[in-house]
C-alpha cells in the first residue's frame, strides 16, 4: 500500500497527464490494450448484432402457426434488445476514438452469426438458438481478451453476454415447448 503522500504525488502526475493528449478523449495513458484491436473486435460484434437484429425482426414478422403470437412477441423483444447491444457497442467504439462500422456492405462476412431465416416456426427458433450460442461463445472470448486491459469494455461485454445467455435460455424453452421434448438434462 502506498503512503498518502505518494498517492498525492501520483494525483498531481495524473492531473498533469490529463491535460496532455486531449484529442484522445477517454483513452488515457494507462489504457492497457491496443485501441485499434479493441475497435476491430467491437466492430465484429457490431456486425453480429446487426445480423441478429435483422434475423429476429424477420422472424417476428414472418412466424406463423397456431402458437406463433407469443413466439413473435419474444422474437420482437429480442430484436429490440439486440438493437440496444448494437447501440452500446457503437457508443463504446466512439468512446475509444473509433468509428462504428454500420456499413451494410460486408456485414455478413464481419459477423460471427449467420442470417438464416428458417422454413417454419421451429426452424426459426433453432436458428436463433444457434446464433445466441455463437454470440455467447464469442462474447466470452472477448471478455477474456479484454480482462484487465480494458475493464470498461469488459464490463459492457459481460452485460451483453448475460442477456445473450438469457436469450439462449428463452429460445431453448420455446424449442422444448414446440418440440415437446427437453434438450437439456435438468
Amino acid at each position: 500500500m502506498s503512503k498518502p503522500g505518494t498517492f498525492l504525488a501520483d494525483i498531481k502526475e495524473i492531473r498533469h497527464r490529463a491535460r496532455q493528449h486531449l484529442t484522445e478523449g477517454a483513452v488515457t495513458q494507462n489504457y492497457g490494450g491496443k485501441v485499434e484491436d479493441a475497435i476491430a473486435l467491437l466492430n465484429h460484434a457490431v456486425a453480429t448484432e446487426i445480423v441478429c437484429v435483422l434475423r429476429y425482426k424477420f422472424h417476428a414478422v414472418c412466424a406463423t402457426g397456431l402458437a406463433s403470437e407469443a413466439v413473435k412477441e419474444e422474437f420482437a423483444q429480442h430484436a429490440k434488445e439486440e438493437g440496444e447491444h448494437l447501440d452500446l457497442l457503437a457508443e463504446r467504439i466512439n468512446q475509444l476514438g473509433g468509428k462504428p462500422n454500420l456499413n451494410p456492405d460486408g456485414v455478413i462476412s464481419r459477423a460471427a452469426s449467420e442470417y438464416v431465416e428458417g422454413g417454419n416456426l421451429v426452424d426459426m427458433i433453432k436458428e436463433d438458438l444457434i446464433a445466441e450460442r455463437i454470440a455467447i461463445e464469442t462474447y466470452r472470448e472477448m471478455v477474456r481478451y479484454f480482462g484487465d486491459k480494458d475493464s470498461t469494455t469488459r464490463v459492457l461485454l459481460e452485460r451483453i453476454l448475460a442477456q445473450e445467455e438469457e436469450h439462449a435460455n428463452d429460445m431453448h424453452d420455446l424449442l422444448v415447448s414446440h418440440e415437446g421434448q427437453p434438450m437439456l438434462e435438468k
